[in-house]
């Protein structure tokens, strides 16, 4: 999976399309991301004798395949590809050529 924390992500597919937001979790058995304030689920929380009930609204998974790297600098997504550099295997964006991490 080509996608990592705390990458810039655009979305896609989906309702939340054209959505950029950054990974808060990336899943890659499942092949799946949580974006900040993308997929955003309600959830109740049953009351407790510590805390009282709510409604409590969070991000859900959704699909690597719908979310693609977004260059903050360049200001457009980008393919993710790899490059060896000084020995070690680097994340480069495929539109400007510029290394990621």
């Amino acid at each position: 999976m080509r996608i990592k924390k705390d990458d810039t992500v655009i979305v896609l597919a989906g309702k939340d399309k054209g959505t950029i937001g950054k990974v808060l979790k990336a899943m890659p058995k499942e092949g799946k991301v949580i974006v900040e304030g993308v997929n955003v689920q309600t959830k109740h929380q049953k009351q407790t004798q510590k805390e009282a009930a709510e409604i409590k609204h969070q991000e859900g998974p959704i699909d690597v395949s719908n979310v693609m790297y977004y260059d903050t600098k360049a200001k457009q997504p980008s393919r993710v590809g790899y490059k060896a550099e000084d020995g070690k295997k680097v994340r480069i964006a495929k539109k400007t050529g510029a290394v990621i991490d």
